[in-house]
């Protein structure tokens, strides 16, 4: 140790300490840092998992409800379709000659599907529409099942909207 004190002048012994407390410092403060980034990596695998586990729950969710109201809604327009392909046996030629749809009611039913002010009635109103009891049967038939098909689909939005959620809040967050 003497031979340190005469070899070397009080300030350089110095120096080379405070660097060596310099290097050792800097050498915890980058080790900290190293510990808080492995700490940091590690939470944000684990989020990533726990996406990945929430995602394919969501997928499965998602097809089960597809398959459901798919098959409801084809069935529905199945349906439908037979439905109106029968109105000629329950509406003959007779019926139609017999029944007459006038333009009163045409106006009526136009005006409540498309949501505007039939305006008032008219004399003109009385006169045959030139459509038959078995058209309107048809086209409201038609208009049933896409309304019942449409219904499904909110139905089946909504299932899947819960279900989703309840996967999600299974999984915490």
């Amino acid at each position: 140790m003497n031979l340190l004190k005469e070899a070397l002048p009080w300030w350089a012994r110095w120096l080379a300490l405070v660097s060596a407390a310099a290097v050792f410092g800097t050498i915890c403060y980058n080790k900290g840092k190293q510990d808080e980034g492995e700490k940091h990596i590690a939470y944000v695998n684990q989020q990533a998992e726990r996406s990945i586990k929430i995602v394919k729950a969501q997928q499965v969710v998602v097809a089960q409800t597809q398959i459901k109201y798919v098959d409801r809604i084809k069935t529905i327009y199945t349906k439908g379709e037979t439905i109106e392909k029968q109105v000629p046996t329950y509406i003959t030629q007779a019926d139609n000659d017999r029944f007459t749809v006038n333009a009163g009611f045409v106006r009526v039913y136009d005006a409540a599907w498309s949501g505007d002010d039939p305006g008032p009635a008219a004399d003109s109103d009385r006169e045959p529409a030139g459509i038959s009891l078995a058209q309107v049967a048809a086209i409201d038939a038609g208009n049933a099942t896409s309304c019942r098909a449409w219904r499904e689909l909110a139905l089946g939005l909504r299932e899947n909207y819960i279900n989703l959620q309840s996967v999600t809040d299974k999984a915490g967050w």
